[in-house]
């Protein structure tokens, strides 16, 4: 295969050549992938269906649930049906659409992060501004410019990457079409381009992290100010974790990215690519919902009414 235009498919890189481990790793990406459908289809069905949900703090996390449950569409299933089916094969096309919709909703949620970020830092430290600043108008244009600048950097990559030679094969060393991985199959310096690329993007990414970060420092010295120990409590260990989960997945896809690669697939490789691919869209529904009374109770009166309203019962009402 000496360049992009004889290329038909890429072989990605499997598990395990035993059955019985690729049973094993079909049943445990399927149990996490359907635990993270779950958990982000009933956020977005919670805060749809709730009226007193509609503000801008849950219209972020409705598009976050959304661009997770894409992100993690995109790869996994692949994944677990080349290990059921005991392939290992991605069409042309699929690894095309794979690079650009995991690229996609990735760059998407992360811009969403910081937005969310200010705007827990204008709830919180500037909270007589809050309704004024984050009016209806302006969440829906900085919901669209994530969104934008996800289909924007996903297009620059995908372009470039596919439009350089590969002369080293088809077998790409990582278990979904990874952009740093396509780029080991190259020819000689055709991919340069694409690696000024991937430095500016991390840059930026890098200018959106340092961003939230400040924001929480700033939400931590206006939380350490409450008198109420149990305000101080709620709001860390909310706050905390999705710090943590956000510092996670800037960490392990720049290490994916910026990493020099190597000649042979590696297992650090795989481990870093299954923790920013999977983990964030299963903490966030954990972080924003398992401890939110709102969600929490927007999904109880859903059910109720699901399971009562054809026997015409009220005991919903009467909670």
């Amino acid at each position: 295969m000496s360049n992009q235009t004889t290329m038909t498919k890429f072989l990605l890189l499997g598990f395990s050549d035993v059955r019985e481990l690729q049973i094993l790793h079909f049943v445990v990406f399927l149990v996490l992938y359907l635990a993270s459908l779950v958990g982000n289809l009933l956020i977005v069905t919670a805060i749809a269906l709730d009226h007193r949900l509609h503000t801008p703090m849950y219209f972020f996390l409705m598009n976050l649930s959304i661009l997770d449950l894409g992100f993690i569409s995109v790869t996994i299933p692949k994944s677990m049906v080349n290990s059921l089916m005991n392939t290992r094969s991605i069409s042309y096309s699929g690894c095309v659409a794979q690079v650009f919709f995991s690229l996609f909703f990735a760059s998407s949620s992360f811009a969403l992060l910081t937005i969310m970020a200010y705007d827990r830092y204008v709830a919180i430290c500037q909270p007589l501004h809050y309704e004024m600043v984050m009016n209806r108008g302006t969440c829906v244009q900085m919901a669209s410019c994530a969104w934008i600048s996800g289909i924007l950097n996903s297009a620059l990559h995908t372009g470039n990457t596919f439009t350089i030679s590969f002369c080293g094969g088809n077998t790409v060393d990582q278990f979904f079409c990874e952009v740093p991985q396509l780029l080991k199959l190259a020819c000689s310096d055709s991919y340069l381009s694409e690696d000024g690329v991937i430095v500016f993007s991390v840059c930026l990414t890098f200018c959106c992290f340092v961003f939230i970060t400040m924001s929480y420092v700033q939400i931590f010295r206006a939380v350490l100010r409450i008198p109420s120990e149990q305000g101080r409590h709620k709001a860390f260990s909310t706050c905390l974790p999705h710090l943590t989960v956000v510092s996670l997945f800037f960490c392990t896809a720049t290490f994916a990215y910026l990493k020099p690669t190597s000649s042979s697939a590696s297992g650090l490789d795989l481990l870093v690519a299954v923790l920013y691919s999977m983990l964030p869209p299963m903490m966030n529904p954990i972080i924003y919902s398992m401890r939110n009374k709102e969600i929490n109770g927007a999904l109880s009166k859903w059910m109720c009414w699901r399971l009562f309203s054809k026997n015409k019962m009220s005991i919903c009402l009467l909670r």
